[in-house]
């Protein structure tokens, strides 16, 4: 009896051990390794394709032709979800945004990861409110905690400064507020509820009954930002594409240009000597 009282005893020992020493090698496993911070390369598109973790953004933006405008407009605010914000969407969700079907969608959801305004942390830190998307509902920007937020997305890097805007990262995809109906079904697929119809199938219903009005603005004409945001000195966004830009020319509507300024004595002491003889008769100085 006093035996199996021992052995019981050495074996309880035994497993009391082994637990210790599992705790301990599980303790001392290395930390997964923290995604690199985002640096600026250039413009916003060259910057998240550096910093490789933006990969489903990058895909959904192409899918939309939405590359050329995180290209070329200027002076804009780009909250960018990460790989994994994409992948935390409900199973499925991501496939049917990227259906062809679905792209008045995509394209909303997308926008409303934009303003039409640089907005750093300085302006968003100690405040909180509504600043207008380009999709054209309002983001709600929070500041008033100790890490930034929008619309109950973490901003887990701020203040990226690309050569055409400042680029912050979130850990969510961000949903436009009207469209309730993709909010609602994300988040009965996210809550396990069962529907009858499939999540597919509910997108789908949804751009259908999109109208023209409620469509994502064209990318050549950004909104632009909501009071609350200070867009002093921000040079705006121009209405026209840069195709459409590139064969303006002075005389055209909506251009402003400069006509020549006329070399008198006038102009002289306002403006001082002219920068160029260009233009200026001269007497020919002979062989």
């Amino acid at each position: 009896m006093i035996s199996k009282r021992i052995l019981t005893a050495a074996a309880a020992v035994a497993l009391m051990a082994g637990a210790a020493q599992a705790q301990t090698a599980a303790s001392e496993a290395p930390a997964p390794a923290a995604q690199a911070p985002v640096v600026a390369k250039g413009d916003l598109i060259d910057t998240v394709q550096a910093a490789g973790q933006f990969t489903t953004f990058l895909k959904a933006v192409s899918a939309v032709n939405l590359t050329s405008v995180l290209k070329t407009n200027q002076n804009l605010t780009l909250f960018a979800p990460t790989d994994a914000a994409f992948a935390a969407l409900p199973a499925g969700t991501l496939n049917n945004l990227l259906l062809p079907e679905n792209g008045p969608m995509l394209q909303k959801v997308l926008t409303y990861h934009l303003i039409n305004a640089k907005v750093d942390s300085s302006k968003i830190k100690g405040a909180k409110g509504d600043v207008k998307s380009v999709e054209g509902s309002p983001l709600m920007l929070d500041g008033s905690g100790a890490t930034p937020m929008v619309d109950g997305a973490t901003i887990i890097q701020a203040d990226v400064m690309a050569t055409n805007g400042v680029l912050h990262v979130v850990d969510k995809v961000l949903l436009p507020k009207d469209v309730p109906g993709l909010q609602a079904a994300v988040s009965a697929s996210d809550s396990g509820a069962t529907t009858n119809v499939s999540t597919s199938e509910q997108m789908t219903a949804m751009v259908q009954s999109t109208t023209a009005t409620d469509a994502a603005p064209a990318p050549s004409a950004m909104a632009a930002p909501a009071a609350g945001v200070d867009a002093s000195a921000v040079m705006a966004v121009s209405s026209k594409s840069p195709d459409e830009q590139a064969t303006l020319k002075a005389g055209d509507a909506n251009v402003v240009s400069n006509p020549p300024v006329a070399d008198t004595p006038e102009n002289r002491a306002k403006y001082g000597k002219p920068m160029s003889n260009a233009g200026k008769r001269t007497a020919a100085k002979g062989n």
